[in-house]
């Protein structure tokens, strides 16, 4: 009787456990059926570190795997890989695929990120028909990217600083150094003259500073004194220049009032002028003539010469 009992208490656990197990296989069955959408993503870039089953997460929260990851064999510098996320994961215009490491462990997963709000889903299929979200290049990825540009930086700057520190330029920094020495020496022996000469400056700056403040009281008793007797000056030279002003108009009225008359005596009078001018100096000749004949000769000069007596040739002495 008891034996029976045993057994009905075995078999009722073992049905209970088939039945928490039928439970939970139907519940991983109800997970893996949870819908999801597929993606392509084209890295130009190296994808160490990603293999099928890595996880891809949405701004750091897991939300889907790596389904694929292969070359493209009409494009070989590119590398295809397929992804799948959750139906609910918003994945909008603007979202960008990136590869990040996890941790120092050397695996790699996809993450992203960037998508706008209000965006619309990226709809677009590709050519293996998924749509396609775009790669950038960061983290590790990036910096082997970049890798042979900065050896190439590094190597120049390296050239440049074995030029710099050439044997000739080290004399030549030797001797600049050497140079900054006595110059140093030499200022430390003119500190005391240098202190006097600051102190001399400190003095003159000061005087300065006096004299443009008599300047400045200078500039307001000229201006004041400018205000003052000036303005009245300045009036009576614009007195005196308009009494200028008006003499000149009247001498221009003056002028032309007299202009008729000048011109008559232009004409007419000059000439009449001219000719009594040369009755005069031949009347002046007439009487000079005249007197020289009165004084050498007397009134018979002046009358006329002697009359000489008629010659007769019959008759003789």
């Amino acid at each position: 009787m008891e034996t029976r009992s045993n057994h009905v208490l075995v078999g009722t656990v073992v049905l209970l456990l088939l039945a928490g197990l039928l439970i939970f296989t139907v519940w991983l069955a109800g997970l893996s059926n949870k819908a999801a959408k597929c993606f392509d993503i084209y890295f130009s870039q190296g994808v160490g570190g990603l293999n099928k089953g890595s996880s891809v997460s949405f701004a750091g929260v897991p939300v889907g795997e790596i389904k694929q990851i292969s070359l493209l064999p009409e494009r070989p510098e590119f590398v295809w890989v397929r992804i799948e996320v959750d139906a609910e994961t918003p994945v909008l215009q603007g979202t960008t695929a990136q590869i990040k490491g996890v941790g120092f462990t050397g695996v790699s997963e996809i993450q992203l990120d960037g998508a706008v709000k209000g965006g619309r889903p990226i709809q677009q299929l590709g050519p293996q028909g998924c749509p396609v979200i775009p790669s950038t290049s960061g983290g590790l990825g990036a910096l082997l990217n970049s890798a042979p540009e900065l050896i190439d930086r590094i190597q120049r700057l390296t050239e440049r600083m074995t030029e710099l520190l050439s044997d000739k330029n080290q004399n030549s920094i030797a001797d600049i150094l050497e140079n900054v020495d006595k110059s140093t020496r030499v200022l430390a022996e003119r500190a005391p003259d240098l202190a006097d000469a600051i102190a001399d400056a400190r003095v003159a700056a000061r005087n300065a500073g006096i004299a443009a403040q008599r300047v400045g009281v200078l500039a307001d008793n000229t201006s004041r004194l400018v205000n003052e007797q000036g303005k009245p000056a300045a009036e009576d030279l614009r007195k005196t220049i308009a009494s200028a002003q008006k003499a000149a108009d009247n001498l221009d009225a003056l002028i032309a009032d007299a202009r008729p008359g000048i011109q008559n005596l232009t004409k007419s009078t000059l000439p009449e002028a001219n000719r009594l001018v040369r009755d005069l100096r031949d009347l002046t000749s007439s009487l000079s003539t005249f007197s020289t004949r009165l004084n050498n000769d007397g009134a018979m000069g002046v009358l006329g010469p002697e009359k000489l007596p008629d010659y007769n040739p019959g008759k003789t002495k």
